[in-house]
This record gives structure tokens, sequence and C-alpha cells, in this order.
């Protein structure tokens, strides 16, 4: 009997060995901007560190991180609008509570809002299936009261997730999840119960928090990236669809010595609109459910316990 840990959620498929769809228009690579918008507990929780933090209240970090809806959210939003770039919206729950106006001023440039539990000061994974269910509950009827419809894919607050998180998102009614960043194309994913949620990939490379945080990357270098990566994938994009994602936390890249040099990465690829498809996660996720030529969700095993 083979014992090897595994997830059960999609089998191995080689990208060079899959079969060739486009995307709307044409077009072979799918551009999306994930804006995280979150909130954290003063004197306690989880938070990303500027510098290494001291005793609580950690008041240096955490006034770092309130910079980010306070002042830096609002001008990368100046920043979309003056480019004519949508972006999916990911939104802690409490966000409409701990700063009101805010998540509705991306409502109304029409971008998506995408569930991101209640808070980046807790992980979901470590909780049991009861608490996780309704971490997912709360956080789901909190967007779906405030932005008169469901949210349809979720991300987790530091990418955390049980062994169930994609059983419990597919069964509160998610379409999608954006916790993997384990390929370059949309993959389905099984769950329990016969079910399935399409991962969408979400990137840890392009995300200014292992950039800057994790690696110390400079604004300019992590700018860089992003114009690298758009070139080299745009290039790729002509034997294969892609998605590339690019990962934003208004605390790091809306500083202003950080923001210049990524509005300059983001007007390169806004240059390139006609040759690629410039949506959202919410839109890729859409589209591809409807593609026959995505491999159905690992058939034969079942998600992993």
């Amino acid at each position: 009997m083979d014992t090897t840990p595994g997830h059960g959620r999609y089998g191995y498929s080689a990208l060079p060995d899959r079969p060739l769809y486009d995307w709307p228009g044409g077009k072979r690579l799918a551009v999306y901007l994930a804006l995280n918008l979150e909130t954290f507990d003063f004197g306690s929780g989880l938070g990303a560190e500027l510098a290494p933090g001291g005793p609580q209240p950690d008041v240096l970090n955490y006034a770092w991180r309130d910079w980010g809806n306070r002042v830096g959210a609002w001008r990368i939003r100046d920043m979309l609008d003056a480019l004519d770039m949508p972006a999916s919206v990911l939104v802690n729950s409490r966000l409409y509570e701990d700063c009101p106006s805010l998540v509705e001023a991306f409502r109304a440039r029409g971008d998506e809002i995408v569930a991101h539990g209640r808070t980046n000061a807790e992980r979901q994974g470590v909780l049991d299936e009861t608490s996780e269910r309704a971490l997912i509950e709360e956080a789901t009827r909190i967007l779906a009261d405030q932005e008169g419809v469901a949210p349809a894919g979720w991300l987790g607050p530091w990418i955390s997730q049980s062994k169930v998180t994609p059983d419990l998102l597919a069964e509160a009614g998610y379409r999608y999840l954006l916790d993997w960043a384990h390929d370059d194309q949309p993959v389905w994913f099984a769950t329990r119960e016969g079910g399935r949620i399409l991962s969408v990939p979400y990137p840890q490379e392009l995300n200014d928090i292992p950039a800057v945080v994790a690696r110390k990357d400079t604004g300019r270098a992590f700018a860089e990236a992003i114009v690298d990566a758009f070139d080299e994938m745009l290039e790729q994009s002509r034997t294969a669809p892609l998605v590339m994602g690019i990962a934003l936390h208004p605390y790091i890249v809306g500083q202003p010595h950080r923001l210049r040099p990524l509005r300059a990465a983001l007007q390169h690829i806004a240059a390139h609109r006609e040759a690629i498809w410039l949506t959202t996660a919410g839109g890729i996720a859409s589209f591809a459910a409807g593609v026959r030529e995505i491999p159905l969700a690992v058939q034969g095993s079942e998600p992993a316990r």
C-alpha cells in the first residue's frame, strides 16, 4: 500500500503536453493585478514587518501597515485609474468596519472583490474544520452583504490552508481559489463528494511581500522583475496560454519610492494591452471554467484528509 503523503487534488501534467486554447480575443497571455487590502490587530496577531518587531504593542510595524490603508491604497487607486487597469481586490472582511470607504472606492472602479478571510492577523490553516468553516462563512456573509453578491474567489490570509480548505470553499459556493502557485494555467482541484474547484495561479515571485520584505529587493528591482517576467511570458505564450499575476500590498508598493518604478512597469504592460488579455482573477476563472481543454480534476483518488 502506498503511504506516500499527497494532497489528492490534481494529477501531474507537463505544460508542453497540454492542449492549446486561447483567451478571449485570441490572446494567449492573461494578466491580472491582485491588490491585497488587509487589516491587522493592534497589540497581537500576525503581520508583515518592516523591521524586526519589538514587544507588543509593536507600534512601528502596525503603523507601517496601517499607512497602506490610509495613504498607499489611495495612491494605487489613482495610478490604476490613470492607467485604465482593472484589479482583483483581495479584501479582509473586517475592513468594512476598520476602514470605512476603502473597499467602496475600489468597488466604484468596477474592480472585482475577492474574499481574503477576516483579517491578516490570523491563519485559517491552524483551525479545526468547524472553526475554519465558521471563518469562511463569516467572511463570505459580510462581503455578500456589503457588495450585494457573494464573492466567487478566495485567497487565504498568509496563503494558509488546512487539508480540507478546498472542500470547505467549494461547499461554501466558491468557484475558484488563489492560494496555490504551482502552475501558469488554471487547474481543476478535486474536492470531496466528487466536487471540484478551480485554482487560478497566484504569484509568489511577483509578489511584493516575498520580494521586498523577505528578499529585501528594492522597489526598482521589483518593478524590473515585473517587466522581465511580462516580456518573457508574452514570448512564451506563443506556444501556450498563460496567466501572469502581480500581487501588491499598499503598505509596501504604495510607498512613493516604490510606487514610481511600479507605475513605469505597469505602463509597460498597459502599452501592450492590444496583445494581452488585461483582466481579473475572476474573469480568468469564469472563462477557464468553460474551456474543455483544461484537464479535469484528478480522477480515481480522494483528497488528502
